[in-house]
């Protein structure tokens, strides 16, 4: 086992410096001239040569990715030009609202798609084709469009739920120990707090959530299917155990494994799409920085944002590694 995490281990920190090095190209090339946004549109090239040299644009590509990677081994991440903090107190200020906005919508989306797919998987007929139907249907509707759908629904017509934001006008937010204020409300014991919060992330957290309910219906029910089919779960059912211990204790931890796989993908896809949902429910979060910084051509923001993204993909598929060798052995062997 140790020997197969210092495989996952060294093929991650591959991966980091793959990411860094392309984004790093990918943003020099790209029209737009930081140093003259920086500087405003109405000075003179003389004083946007100074700021371009000031902050390094000057330099051969090589030597600005070199002093840029030497920046990031002290934790170094630059200034934003629109900010004007370093980017690390961005990115500390910005990405607990986004990872709230994912936990929720994944912990919520894997229970509701594994109940879908075991369900549809163990019926048949009538209800299958009522799961099958559900989990299209959430991986056809597009996010943007589900989106201001709800909005118009929940917050327009029957004014149940809030539109945007993390809290109500005039409301405080609880003190900072995690920076999602579900989890900091609910430390302090403050139930009303928490109320509101959680009023607030339900509409951008379904919008996340419905395209993910749909992957893992199929993924999970397509698995049952085959599983359900083999000779330990007859044999179980032979035993007369009940119908649903057979499925949930024997056939589910099997059916899961392809499931796994996906759910660590998915994670990835969930951090995309809240670039459109942040912005439609104006979520003071990492996609709204991440749309703005692109917008103001703001380089070692849009290299921050990359970063945290890749470290907590790279993260969550390498626990989705290690969780699918714990489920299956016969992995660690490869």
């Amino acid at each position: 086992m140790l020997r197969f995490l210092l495989r996952r281990l060294a093929f991650v920190l591959l991966v980091l410096f793959g990411i860094t090095l392309i984004t790093f190209v990918l943003e020099r090339v790209v029209p737009g001239d930081p140093a003259r946004l920086l500087a405003g549109t109405r000075a003179s090239q003389q004083v946007v040569n100074q700021v371009s040299k000031s902050l390094g644009l000057n330099r051969p590509l090589l030597v600005q990715y070199g002093l840029y990677m030497s920046d990031l081994a002290h934790g170094n991440l630059g200034i934003s030009i629109v900010t004007r903090n370093p980017v690390t107190h961005d990115l500390v200020q910005y990405f607990p609202a986004t990872l709230e906005l994912i936990i929720y919508a994944m912990f919520f989306g894997i229970v509701i798609g594994v109940l879908i797919g075991v369900v549809s998987a163990s019926r048949g007929g009538k209800t299958d084709v009522v799961g099958e139907t559900i989990a299209t249907t959430s991986l056809s509707i597009p996010v943007f469009w589900l989106a201001i759908l709800l909005q118009f629904l929940f917050y327009s017509r029957l004014h149940l739920l809030p539109v945007s934001g993390r809290l109500n006008p005039g409301v405080s937010p609880p003190h900072t120990i995690t920076g999602m204020y579900t989890i900091d409300a609910l430390l302090e014991g403050n139930i009303p707090l928490f109320l509101d919060a959680l009023a607030h992330i339900v509409l951008p957290a379904v919008s996340l959530m419905v395209p993910e309910v749909g992957l893992v219906a199929k993924t999970v029910r397509a698995s049952m299917l085959e599983v359900l089919g083999r000779d330990y779960v007859r044999a179980a059912q032979a035993k007369g155990l009940t119908r649903w211990r057979v499925y949930f204790r024997h056939a589910l931890r099997n059916a899961l494994l392809p499931a796994v796989t996906v759910m660590g993908l998915e994670f990835g896809l969930l951090i995309s799409g809240t670039v459109l949902v942040e912005t439609i429910y104006s979520w003071p979060g990492l996609g709204s920085y991440t749309d703005q910084a692109i917008a103001s051509s703001d380089y070692d923001a849009i290299m921050g944002v990359t970063i945290v993204v890749a470290v907590a993909y790279v993260v969550v598929n390498m626990l989705v590694d290690v969780l699918y060798a714990y489920l299956d052995p016969r992995v660690r062997l490869t």
